[in-house]
C-alpha cells in the first residue's frame, strides 16, 4: 500500500502546477527558491568539512536548530493544506499504526522534506572526518528527517483542530507576525554579537545549550564524536532517538483521535440592528461610509493591515535604537509613518469590494458621494492618532514645539496619500485576496499594475509632504518658526491634495463603472 500512498503524494504535488499561470509561476519560484536554499547550505555544509569540529559542531547545532524550529512552528502558527490529512482515510478501514506510518512515510514526498533531506546528507560530508563520526553522521541525518517531517506533522495535525475556523487560522498567523515583532530585538541583538569574542565562546555556549534540546541533539551528537567527546555524542544520540519516538507515538495518537472526530464547525454568529447605517446619515454617502467601516471592523483582509499599520514604524525603530540613535530622535518616527501607511492603504479599496462593486454601479451612486464614503473610516481613526501620536511624540521627545512639525507632516501624509489614492483606486484598480478567502494568501491572478500602482502612490504621498518635512527639518536644527511653517504647508498641501482628489476621483468614478464592474468580474 506504501507505493499508492506516494503515488497519491505525488500526484496532488504535480497537480498543484496545474492552476493559473501565474499560480504556477509562483509555485515554480517557490519551488526553486526553495531548492536554491538547500543547495546553498549544502555548499556550506560541505566547506565546513574543511573547518576545525569545534566551530562546525556550532555553526551546524545553531543553524540546524533554526531549521528544526521552523518544520515544527510554521504549520501551527500559519497553517498548511494538509493534502493527505488523516479524516479523509476514515472510511478506508487501515489501522491506526500502519495509516500513521503511510502518512509520515508519503510526508517526504515534498518541497520542504526534499530540501531539507539534501541538507542533511550535505552534514554527513561534514561528519566524515573517521569512520566513527561518519556512522553518526549518517544516523544523524535519519533522525534529523525524522524529527522535522514527524515534527511537522504534529504540528499540523494539531492546527487542523485548533485552527479549523477561518478567524482561528487569521488569528494565529496574526500571533505569529506579533512573535516576530517581539523576538526581532533579539534578533538584532544576536546579528551584532561579537561572536569572535573570547574564541568564539558565546557561539558555542549557545550550541551547547541547543544541543541539550529537542531542536538541536539531532544535529550535534556527529560534531561530538568528531571533537572526541563520546560521551557526550552518546547522550545527545539517546535523546534524540527519544524525541522522535514521543513524536511518532504523538503523531500515531493524532491519527487515531482524527479518525473518530469530526471537524470541528465554526459558531455563527447573530448580529443585531444594523450597525453602523443605524449610526450614519440616510444618504447616499452615509451608506458608503457605513459599508467601509464595517469592512474594515470584521473583514480580515482590513484587520491585518490595520495591525500592521502601528507595528511598521517600531520595526523600523528596534534596529535603529540598537546601533544608538537615541530614543528622542526615534520619537519622531511613528506618527509620520504611521499617517503615510494609513493615507497609503486606500489607494486600491474599490477591488476589495470585488463583486460588490455593482451595487454601487447599477444605483447610480454619485462619485463624491463613493470617495468621500470610502475615506471615512481613515479618516475617523487618522485624525485622532494624528494628533494623540504627535503629542505623545512631542512629550517623549522633549519639547512641545514639535507637535507643529509632526502635525504638519502628518496632516501632509495623510490626507494627501488619501485624495491621490482616491484617484488610483477609481483609474486603477488590481486584483486582490478574494472575500472569504485568507488576508494571507495571493491573489487569483497578478501583473505588473499592482507593483507600479503601489510605488506610485507611495511615492506621491512622500512627494506631496516634502514641502512639511523639509520646514519641520528646518525646524529641528534651526529656529522654532519653522515647525509653524510646517504645520500650515501641511495642512494646506494635504487638505487640497485631499479635496482635489476625491473630485477628480468621483469623475474617475463616474466616467469607468462598467470597467470597474468588469476588473470586479475578472478578479
Amino acid at each position: 500500500m506504501l507505493p499508492v500512498f506516494l503515488r497519491l503524494k505525488l500526484r496532488l504535488l504535480v497537480n498543484s502546477f496545474r492552476r493559473s499561470p501565474w499560480q504556477a509561476v509562483g509555485l515554480a519560484v517557490g519551488v526553486l527558491y526553495g531548492l536554491g536554499v538547500a543547495v546553498f547550505g549544502a555548499v556550506g555544509l560541505t566547506a565546513l568539512r574543511l573547518v576545525d569540529a569545534d566551530g562546525a559542531r556550532t555553526i551546524v547545532v545553531i543553524a540546524g536548530s533554526a531549521i528544526t524550529l521552523g518544520f515544527l512552528l510554521v504549520p501551527l502558527v500559519f497553517g498548511v493544506d494538509d493534502t493527505l490529512d488523516p479524516r479523509r482515510f476514515s472510511l478506508f478501514g487501515i489501522p491506526n499504526t500502519r495509516l500513521a506510518t503511510l502518512l509520515a512515510v508519503s510526508a517526504l514526498i515534498s518541497v520542504p522534506s526534499i530540501a531539507l533531506a539534501i541538507i542533511a546528507l550535505a552534514s554527513v560530508v561534514t561528519w566524515s572526518r573517521d569512520p566513527g563520526s561518519f556512522v553518526l553522521a549518517v544516523l544523524s541525518a535519519a533522525l534529523i528527517l525524522a524529527t522535522c517531517v514527524l515534527g511537522a506533522r504534529v504540528t499540523t495535525s494539531v492546527a487542523a483542530f485548533l485552527l479549523a475556523s477561518r478567524r482561528a487560522r487569521e488569528f494565529m498567523a496574526v500571533v505569529g507576525i506579533l512573535v516576530l515583532v517581539l523576538l526581532s530585538p533579539a534578533g538584532v541583538v544576536l546579528a551584532n554579537a561579537d561572536w569572535s569574542a573570547n574564541g568564539g565562546a558565546p557561539a558555542r555556549t549557545l550550541a551547547d545549550i541547543l544541543a541539550w534540546t529537542p531542536l538541536g541533539a539531532a544535529w550535534a551528537f556527529p560534531g561530538d564524536a568528531a571533537r572526541g567527546d563520546w560521551g557526550g555524542a552518546i547522550l545527545h544520540l539517546l535523546f534524540a532517538t527519544a524525541f522522535v519516538g514521543v513524536l511518532w507515538l504523538a503523531w500515531r495518537a493524532l491519527v487515531a483521535w482524527m479518525l473518530v472526530t469530526p471537524e470541528r464547525e465554526a459558531r455563527v454568529k447573530a448580529y443585531t440592528g444594523l450597525g453602523w447605517f443605524d449610526r450614519l446619515p440616510a444618504t447616499p454617502g452615509g451608506a458608503v461610509a457605513a459599508r467601509s467601516a464595517t469592512y474594515w471592523i470584521r473583514d480580515p483582509r482590513y484587520r491585518v493591515s490595520l495591525l500592521m499599520i502601528p507595528i511598521t514604524p517600531f520595526l523600523m525603530m528596534v534596529p535603529l535604537l540598537f546601533v544608538g540613535v537615541p530614543v528622542e530622535a526615534l520619537a519622531l518616527i511613528p506618527v509620520p509613518v504611521i499617517c503615510l501607511l494609513l493615507g497609503w492603504s486606500v489607494h486600491n479599496d474599490v477591488a476589495y469590494d470585488n463583486t460588490a462593486i455593482w451595487l454601487h454601479v447599477a444605483s447610480g451612486t454619485p462619485g463624491r458621494a463613493d470617495r468621500w464614503g470610502r475615506l471615512f473610516p481613515a479618516l475617523v481613526l487618522g485624525i485622532p492618532l494624528l494628533i494623540v501620536g504627535s503629542v505623545v511624540s512631542a512629550a517623549v521627545h522633549g519639547d512641545w514645539i514639535v507637535v507643529c512639525g509632526l502635525l504638519g507632516v502628518g496632516a501632509a501624509l495623510l490626507f494627501g496619500g488619501m485624495g491621490f489614492s482616491s484617484v488610483l483606486s477609481a483609474r486603477f484598480p488590481y486584483p486582490v485576496v478574494r472575500p472569504g478567502d485568507s488576508p494571507f494568501s495571493s491573489p487569483q491572478s497578478t501583473g505588473a499594475t499592482s507593483a507600479v500602482v503601489q510605488s506610485v502612490a507611495f511615492l506621491v504621498s512622500v512627494v506631496l509632504a516634502l514641502p512639511a518635512l523639509g520646514f519641520a527639518a528646518l525646524g529641528l536644527f534651526g529656529p522654532d518658526g519653522w515647525f509653524w511653517a510646517s504645520l500650515a504647508a501641511g495642512l494646506v498641501v494635504g487638505l487640497l491634495a485631499l479635496w482635489a482628489g476625491v473630485r477628480f476621483g468621483a469623475r474617475i468614478f463616474e466616467r469607468r463603472g462598467p470597467e470597474l464592474l468588469s476588473a470586479a468580474l475578472l478578479n
